[in-house]
Order: C-alpha cells, then structure tokens, then sequence
C-alpha cells in the first residue's frame, strides 16, 4: 500500500511540473501575413474587321481593294510584354510568363491574365507580334504551353517543323478573288531572323500609349485594358496595299512580301479603353 501511494504522488508531482512549464513557456508566435506586392492586369484582344465584329465562316467583309472576303481562321502571337508606370518606371512581364496565343474561334484566349503585376498607375504597354528568335531557337524543354510544337500546337497549325520557327501571324479565308480552285487565301507570317542562315525578322513590337487613361493595378482592382485588332490592317497599311487578286498566299517563302504585311499588322491595335 505504501508503494502504491508514493507512485500516486510521483505521478501528481510530474504532473504538476509538466503543467507548469506548459504554462510559463510561451507559444511560438504566428508568423505575420506578408502583403502582397502585386496584383492583376487583364488585356482584352477584340478582332474586329474596321467597325464590325469579327465573325469566323458567315460574315463577308471588303477590304480597301473592295474584294470580298469571308475570315475563316485568325490567330496570333502576343509576347515580351512590359508595362510603363506613370513615374516612368517599366515592370517587364517574366520571359516565361509572356507568351500568348490569341485565336478567334477560342474565346477565352483573348483574356490575357498578367499576374504578379506590381501595384501602381500604368499609363502604356508594349508588346511584340511574334516569338522572339531566342524563344524560336530554345531547346524543346523550354518552349512549353502555348509555343510547346508537340502539342495542340500541330492542330493549330501554328508552327513550321520544316523551318523550326512559329507562325507569327495566321489569317485564312475565302474570297472570290481568291485561288481559282478553291477560292481560298492564305496568309502565313513567321520568321524571325534565321538560325543556321540569315532570314527577314518578321517580329513586330507594338507601342501603346494610354494617353489620359491609366490602368490601376492596386490590392482590390484588376483593371482590363482592351484592344482592338482590326483584320483590315493585314491588306492595307503602310507598307503595302495587299490584293487578294494578287496575292491569295504568302507564307515564308515570300519573304518581302511577308515583311510588307508584318509592317502592316503592327498597326492593326488600338486602345480602345479600360476598366
């Protein structure tokens, strides 16, 4: 009996001495929440042929040659964004985040989401039409999403495997101008300088200033910049004026008159707002 009550009182002593020092060590604080940096800048690609909504299949369109035309694939490459903040300042979006392809007949891929924008006025972008030459030239493993060439990339028909180079810009139809047996154009805009020989670089950079307008990137806004794209633009521009009668494919085997539509197309965006 006397064992049995000494352990009764070891195990309370213990007891108390663990609850003591259970009580007088502090807990370890809570690591204090770290404020985000950045936030959310949406750019909205809006095609549009002059004043009309771009429709893919049904709608005929002229250009400024008055040949008709209906669109039946529109897609291109958006890449190399930077961001100017109204102190002057330029946040450039990380090489690996600042690749997109818009494309018509897919919606939502006309929402660029930029992330981990930092907080601020911004009152231009820049942005180039095209992949750049290093991107082009990248091992395999680093060219992935939408530049991967394994993958829905071939679908989309959006990169040369026989000159290891993607199409900047792809624009399709049909016309009655167009080739005599099936009524179709193509007009295929890529190359970006060469690799092993020397090509014309078709890579375009747009500049766009917002003008009194600024985008707000702040903790509870993300503000959507959008741009219209206007189809028109290819055919008709500074640099050439493109006849479908006279050209009903140019691919990377023209490469003046590639150039002369790539010096064209740099001009198919404007601002149109933000919200």
């Amino acid at each position: 009996m006397k064992c049995i009550n000494q352990y009764i009182v070891a195990s309370v002593a213990a007891c108390a001495v663990f609850l003591l020092f259970s009580c007088s060590t502090p807990a370890s604080p809570s690591p204090e929440p770290v404020a985000p940096d950045g936030g959310k800048m949406r750019l909205e690609f809006d095609n549009v042929v002059g004043d009309k909504n771009l429709v893919l299949n049904s709608v005929t369109y002229k250009n400024a040659s008055n040949e008709d035309f209906v669109v039946t694939k529109f897609n291109y490459f958006i890449s190399n964004i930077k961001l100017t903040k109204s102190d002057g300042s330029v946040f450039t979006m990380p090489q690996d985040s600042s690749y997109f392809l818009i494309k018509e007949d897919t919606k939502s891929s006309q929402f660029v989401t930029l992330n981990n924008v930092p907080f601020g006025d911004y009152t231009a972008a820049e942005f180039m039409v095209g992949v750049d030459s290093l991107r082009n030239t990248a091992p395999i493993e680093k060219r992935f999403g939408v530049l991967d060439p394994s993958g829905s990339m071939m679908d989309d028909g959006m990169y040369w495997a026989w000159n290891s180079g993607y199409i900047f810009v792809k624009l399709e139809g049909t016309s009655s101008k167009g080739n005599p047996v099936n009524g179709k154009f193509y007009y295929h805009i890529g190359l970006f300088g060469g690799y092993n020989e020397k090509t014309v670089n078709n890579t375009r950079v747009v500049k766009m200033n917002f003008g009194e307008l600024k985008a707000s990137v702040t903790s509870g806004k993300a503000p959507e910049v959008h741009f219209l794209v206007d189809v028109l633009k290819v055919f008709d521009g500074p640099a050439a004026n493109i006849t479908i009668a006279g050209y009903n494919s140019i691919m990377g085997g023209q490469p003046e008159k590639s150039q002369q539509i790539a010096d064209n197309y740099v001009n198919m965006f404007t601002l149109d707002h933000i919200h």
